[in-house]
């Protein structure tokens, strides 16, 4: 057998994680408190948050997705970094975990007081975000979200007008349609059959049948599972993928945000209200949110620009297959 030689790896940049994030967590509305939507005043809510780069008055606010945290080191490295949309050596980088959310933020039974879970609305974590950039120094803010943290970016644009100077709405539409709400009707039908874990589990599996796409799983899960001999690949992966958000998030908080994400369903009139501009992209695979579907919400906006990402991996493409969507983005935030 003749020995390979292999030629020698290049010197790579310098990783996102290799930026030094600080974190904190910090008790807000102590002294007056933080009236929901839904009628209830809660004082003490907690929110825990990464931030990236030098303090300012201006920030660069990430939102995340459904099941993210504020960590965006670790889920986004393709957008954080330096000469990356997110540049630490530039911008002033804030993500927090969401009101409702399992990462160090006050959660569902936090708020409740240890009554029946409060539900909380996307508008509700827009106002207690702001919170915490009145805590941080902050006064103006860019907001970068994609997927439930697109459809936030709308809710930050509509509670917090004179607070936001432009946005970046990635894979989200600026409104559920009956499509999203049923897949989530059926992920949160399947957690209350089977509380404890297993029905979480059971979520994420239909989920991910939303996120990624029919080409998607013919390219990576065709055949039989290496895991498993004798099963299909896209079994096994599934399970996968139900195990390991089940060993890390709460089915309370799954609940709470998805029916949050349901009951936002701001009027075209309200999107026609927008004075920001905003760069909305679509994913040309994305059969959770269609592409025509976060065109059509784009094309309401004074001030909206649309661009399409194409990929074959569906929704998820802004985190595994992300193309020129960086480039395009850090383009928008220069401009």
């Amino acid at each position: 057998m003749t020995a390979l030689t292999l030629p020698p790896v290049p010197a790579r940049p310098p990783a996102p994680a290799e930026v030094p994030p600080r974190q904190g967590t910090t008790l807000l509305y102590q002294r007056e408190p933080l009236l929901l939507d839904c009628g209830r005043p809660v004082n003490d809510v907690r929110v825990a948050y990464h931030t990236y780069g030098t303090p300012g008055e201006h920030a660069v606010l990430v939102l995340h997705a459904l099941t993210g945290t504020s960590a965006v080191h670790e889920w986004w490295p393709d957008f954080l970094g330096p000469g990356r949309p997110l540049d630490p050596g530039r911008d002033y980088v804030v993500c927090a975990n969401v009101l409702g959310g399992c990462a160090g933020s006050s959660g569902p039974r936090d708020l409740s007081g240890g009554g029946a879970d409060v539900p909380v609305s996307l508008r509700d974590m827009a106002r207690a975000g702001r919170a915490l950039l009145e805590h941080l120094g902050v006064r103006r803010v860019t907001v970068v979200g994609a997927s439930m943290g697109g459809m936030l970016a709308y809710a930050w644009l509509l509670e917090c007008p004179d607070l936001v100077d432009r946005a970046v709405v990635i894979g989200a539409p600026a409104r559920h349609s009956p499509w999203a709400i049923g897949l989530n009707t059926a992920a949160r039908s399947a957690i209350r059959a089977a509380p404890g874990g297993e029905g979480l589990k059971v979520a994420r599996q239909i989920a991910m049948l939303s996120y990624r796409s029919p080409q998607s799983f013919a390219l990576t899960q065709s055949g039989e599972s290496p895991r498993r001999p004798g099963t299909p690949a896209i079994t096994t992966y599934l399970e996968h993928q139900g195990e390991k958000l089940g060993a890390r998030f709460c089915e309370q908080t799954y609940l709470a945000l998805t029916e949050a994400m349901d009951r936002f369903q701001p009027g075209d009139a309200e999107l026609r209200s927008i004075r920001a501009p905003v760069l909305v992209v679509g994913i040309s695979s994305d059969v959770l949110y269609p592409p025509a579907e976060v065109r059509g919400h784009a094309e309401l906006l004074p001030y909206g620009e649309y661009w399409e990402l194409d990929s074959p991996h569906g929704h998820d493409a802004f985190l595994m297959d992300p193309g020129e969507l960086p480039g395009r983005v850090r383009a928008f935030l220069a401009g």
